[in-house]
């Protein structure tokens, strides 16, 4: 390990297990006892108060008035540290391998009581998802790095999944997971405008050496959001504004007001009718698809175009599947 990983894995050590000698502390990092001997002088150079204690009993240890909180995490944050680990995994987070890393050193210093606990409350959240392919992971960590470097990078880009691949030039200003869906949001150079891509749809990445410079404030995650969100229902021109009303059970409402598009353009609600107030866009872009999915637990009363374009759908889906 690193130096300074050695330092901190003895000040942990000795955090958790109390009195412990230099050779079990050799055992336990897998290094040589001198090395142990040289990591105590540098930690007491730079201050920590370490007491040794010589004889058979003996060993290094810490006065218990030390407080070395800003190094370790208290019960609760190593623990929200499992839950974080735990929900990314499969996702293609790009850290999954450094994060894993830190959940063994946390479990690693942890004394047998507290070593329980911790897989214990491991396995009280859980996520279930499809696993992410192995090369979205590096494509990621690509995006991730790029943005941090502010790097342009030359896409080959999948707009479907049998669509065309094209070739462009991309500022990548952040990455967003939504939805169990990574995107890469940042300026196209071939659309000239911010972008948003979907980044298991992008084939190959390459570094161009070129930089760019990010502006300030962007936020990837809003704009990704606001490119998709109708405007909040309160705050639509009348003349742009689609009257939709919805009838159904409560529990089927319920859902359907939860929903991602339908939430923000919520203007009413009783128990068995729901009021929106979407544009035009949102509405026949992807509301016909979410509608769909509630069979025929919802009805809609107006527009009557929606309910149209609801049958279309249907209708068009049926000849498919018979044909």
């Amino acid at each position: 390990m690193p130096r300074a990983d050695n330092l901190l894995a003895i000040l942990m050590l000795l955090r958790s297990r109390g009195r412990i000698t230099a050779r079990q502390l050799a055992e336990e990092l897998e290094i040589h006892i001198r090395t142990v001997y040289r990591c105590i002088d540098a930690l007491c150079a730079s201050g920590v108060p370490i007491v040794a204690e010589p004889g058979r009993d003996g060993g290094y240890s810490l006065p218990e008035h030390v407080k070395l909180n800003p190094l370790f995490f208290d019960p609760d944050e190593q623990k929200a540290l499992l839950h974080a680990a735990r929900l990314v995994r499969d996702s293609g987070y790009p850290r999954e391998a450094a994060l894993d890393r830190a959940i063994a050193k946390i479990k690693r210093y942890a004394d047998a009581k507290r070593l329980a606990r911790l897989e214990a409350a491991e396995r009280q959240i859980e996520a279930i998802r499809p696993p992410a392919s192995p090369r979205l992971a590096g494509t990621l960590a690509e995006l991730e790095r790029a943005a941090e470097e502010q790097i342009t990078l030359e896409l080959e880009y999948a707009a479907d999944h049998d669509g065309p691949r094209t070739r462009r030039r991309f500022d990548p200003y952040g990455i967003v997971h939504w939805k169990d869906k990574w995107y890469a949001v940042g300026r196209c150079r071939l659309r000239g405008e911010i972008r948003t891509f979907r980044a298991d749809r992008i084939r190959s990445v390459r570094s161009t050496g070129e930089t760019f410079e990010r502006p300030e404030h962007f936020s990837a995650r809003h704009y990704l959001l606001e490119s998709l969100l109708p405007e909040p229902a309160g705050e639509q021109p009348d003349e742009r504004a689609v009257l939709v009303r919805i009838a159904g059970p409560p529990g089927a409402l319920d859902d359907l007001c939860a929903h991602w598009l339908f939430s923000r353009a919520l203007a009413e609600r009783t128990p068995e009718l729901a009021v929106f107030r979407m544009d035009e866009h949102s509405l026949y872009l992807h509301a016909p698809y979410d509608l769909l999915s509630f069979g025929g637990k919802l009805r809609v009363l107006e527009p009557r175009e929606l309910r149209e374009c609801l049958a279309d759908i249907a209708e068009a889906l049926m000849r498919y599947h018979r044909s």
